[in-house]
């Protein structure tokens, strides 16, 4: 049986999601086992797959934008702590 971690998070940084901070999550996210997905919250829940730029980049999530984080697998737990870590730290290593 397998995880499902869910926390919401809000996107802070003055740019925003923008390529370089997509690329640093998707990376991030690519290093885990589970299925990531991100959820713009109130808009219309529109989900993207946190392993993939295009997907994430489509978002649009500009700064104060709520995010919820999703993961399901073995690693959930510590893919959603460290992909929510990396957002609240404006998308810097």
């Amino acid at each position: 049986m397998s995880a499902r971690i869910r926390r919401s998070v809000r996107v802070s940084n003055d740019l925003g999601l923008h390529l370089r901070a997509a690329g640093v999550l998707v990376q991030m996210a690519g290093g885990f086992a589970c299925e990531i997905t991100l959820e713009r919250d109130g808009a219309g829940g529109q989900r993207a797959n946190a392993k993939s730029i295009m997907s994430v980049l489509a978002l649009a999530a500009g700064r104060g934008t709520a995010l919820t984080v999703e993961a399901e697998g073995s690693d959930a737990e510590r893919a959603v702590e460290a992909l929510c870590a990396l957002i609240d730290r404006g998308f810097e290593s």
